[in-house]
């Protein structure tokens, strides 16, 4: 595969990286644990087929002490038993805000509140924006035919 472009249009319009860098620093701050952020970041990679963010993430996550069980099985995660409760209400969350479209109610209120369950107002923000920003790198390497293992910023 050939990359579409060669730079990332966030790198090419003027001051965007930086404010998705600005979000991703505040949102790091939040309630949220940073392995949860990156699971749901991954698992959002995975369902939107983005290979430059599973790889991104995947080696985040693994740096960061993430266990290969846990990463082998993130597509699997209802099955696996390497998952706390909060952990797969994030994980469904991710799920459901990844899926919109397939769905007459896209985020169900049992996948809400199972979240809310775990997290309070703040920790929730913090995952709907992480998992938004997944899908908006997903969209754009997706888009571009971003090489996994090439970004450069």
């Amino acid at each position: 595969m050939q990359a579409r472009m060669s730079q990332n249009p966030v790198v090419i319009v003027p001051d965007a990286l930086q404010a998705l860098q600005t979000l991703r620093k505040s949102a790091e701050q939040g309630a949220v644990p940073s392995g949860t952020i990156g699971l749901v970041q991954l698992r959002a990679s995975q369902i939107n087929g983005c290979s430059a963010c599973v790889d991104q993430h995947c080696r985040l996550l693994k740096e960061a002490g993430e266990t290969d069980e846990r990463l082998f099985v993130v597509a699997a995660w209802r099955d696996a038993p390497y998952f706390t409760d909060a952990e797969r209400a994030a994980l469904a969350l991710a799920e459901a805000v990844t899926r919109i479209a397939d769905q007459a109610d896209p985020v169900p209120d049992s996948i809400w509140e199972e979240a809310a369950r775990h997290y309070d107002e703040q920790g929730l923000a913090v995952l709907i924006l992480m998992i938004a920003t997944a899908n908006l790198f997903n969209r754009l390497h997706v888009t571009i035919r971003q090489v996994a293992g090439s970004q450069s910023w």
